[in-house]
């Protein structure tokens, strides 16, 4: 089996306790190990995958914490930076008026730093670049296209997801957009919401969406539609891959375990770059990451509620 290299944040979030209000008269809060490429490391792990994390986080408690969360769901953290800089934090409450009043706080994330003898790690690998906060400046952010070259340039197979967060990149969405390009034309799979894809293609429609996201380069596209499953684009296929009905109690982190499932999958495929090929083989594949997306809305928090193979197997794939 293939290692999987997450590479991005790992964070602190702290969820106000009691919805419907905004931050400022929130008085409780619940501490949550967050950020979107550790939440996909250990959906993979969960499953019963390989995977490491990549990633900064500070000389505090907070960073103890989160390292140990990760090791308690099975993820290497050996590839893992601690900074003097303050672990990073988000603070996020629901308002009476269902706005979402989102407070950033950031840190250590940010002081990634690049490592060439990690890169010869991803041969016969896959890396995944999953970062909300890539691409907000730092050394994290030259890090960050430092290995996506070094993954091109050895034919390793590249996934990315362009975790776009709007409270992050409100008035810069062009930034965004022009800064998400080269991932999208080196990714060999690319993963996103139905607004990600509207957003960097400018186009509304799915199939007019994955036409302009095609054209930059990526092969195999996954546009996550919630309770309507996936829509799967390749150059020879188009066609939405239905779930599995639950009642969602809470989608966090649903998105990071349909990727991380997928991803754990694709370790198993001795030649995973020439999948886009194998339409039905691929359908199969996001039919239960689907599976894995939808049992985590099941329950509460992200890392938490991530299923792991016999959850996985215990639900039929319609």
């Amino acid at each position: 089996m293939k290692n999987v290299f997450c590479i991005g944040e790992l964070l602190i979030d702290f969820i106000a306790e009691k919805q419907g209000s905004d931050l400022s008269k929130a008085t409780e809060f619940t501490k949550k190990a967050g950020g979107a490429p550790a939440n996909v490391a250990c959906a993979i792990s969960k499953l019963g995958g390989e995977s490491a994390f990549v990633g900064c986080i500070g000389e505090d408690p907070f960073g103890s914490f989160l390292l140990n969360t990760l090791t308690e769901s099975g993820v290497d953290i050996s590839f893992a930076q601690r900074s003097k800089t303050f672990t990073t934090l988000a603070f996020v409450s629901i308002a009476s008026d269902g706005e979402r009043d989102f407070v950033f706080s950031r840190g250590a994330d940010r002081e990634l730093t690049y490592h060439p003898e990690l890169s010869a790690q991803f041969n016969g690998n896959i890396v995944h670049f999953g970062a909300a906060t890539a691409l907000l400046g730092g050394p994290l952010e030259e890090t960050y296209a430092l290995y996506l070259k070094d993954a091109a340039k050895n034919n390793v197979f590249i996934s990315y997801d362009p975790n776009f967060r709007g409270d992050l990149w409100k008035g810069s969405e062009a930034i965004f957009i022009k800064k998400c390009r080269p991932y999208i034309a080196k990714a060999h799979l690319c993963k996103f919401s139905l607004e990600e894809a509207q957003l960097l293609s400018g186009k509304q429609t799915l199939e007019e969406a994955c036409e302009i996201l095609h054209a930059l380069g990526t092969k195999i596209i996954t546009v996550t539609l919630g309770e309507k499953g996936t829509y799967l684009s390749t150059p020879t296929l188009k066609k939405i891959i239905p779930t599995i009905k639950v009642s969602p109690i809470d989608t966090t982190g649903a998105g990071d375990a349909f990727i991380g499932c997928l991803l754990k999958i694709l370790a198993t495929k001795e030649n995973p770059l020439s999948l886009w090929e194998h339409g039905a083989q691929l359908e199969e594949m996001v039919s239960e990451a689907n599976k894995a997306g939808a049992i985590t809305t099941t329950n509460f928090g992200a890392i938490a509620a991530l299923p792991d193979q016999a959850q996985l197997d215990s639900y039929p794939l319609r």
